[in-house]
């Protein structure tokens, strides 16, 4: 009987995907650069601060683009976001590893503060070890 292992290659996160999951107005979002890592590599983890681009937003009608509420975002927007999703397992100290289906991430404002004010979706849990408590608590689901 013989064992076989499946390793799923996943590349440097620079010029990824990564889906938003909070209501800002972003959809997809693509990796321009991984900020405040130590081994500059391009490399980003769960709670790691990323340059994105908007690739695609939700349409704005007339009616809600003449509304105080605007959208916040749209495309081809430069933004800072937080990876709180990855494909890559990341091992956890009791041995355990934690992967998700899809890479997904949450926009931040200037001043570092989430730009939307629901999450849709499950997010990683070391995001409280790694000073993004606020998504995890506002998040339905922190695994």
């Amino acid at each position: 009987m013989s064992v076989k292992f499946v390793v799923e290659e996943v590349g440097p996160f620079t010029e990824q995907l990564h889906q938003v999951i909070d209501n800002s107005g972003a959809l997809i979002v693509e990796c321009v650069n991984v900020l405040k890592n130590k081994v500059n590599n391009g490399w980003g983890s769960v709670g790691d601060e990323i340059v994105c681009v908007v690739k695609s937003a939700r349409p704005v009608s007339a009616a809600t683009q003449a509304s105080v509420t605007a959208v916040k975002v749209r495309r081809g927007d430069v933004r800072r976001a937080v990876i709180v999703r990855t494909k890559k397992p990341v091992r956890r100290p009791d041995g355990r590893f934690v992967r998700f289906d899809d890479n997904a991430a949450v926009l931040l404002n200037n001043k570092r503060e989430m730009l939307g004010t629901r999450i849709g979706g499950v997010v990683n849990a070391d995001l409280k070890l790694k000073g993004w408590g606020k998504i995890a608590a506002v998040a339905p689901k922190a695994i």
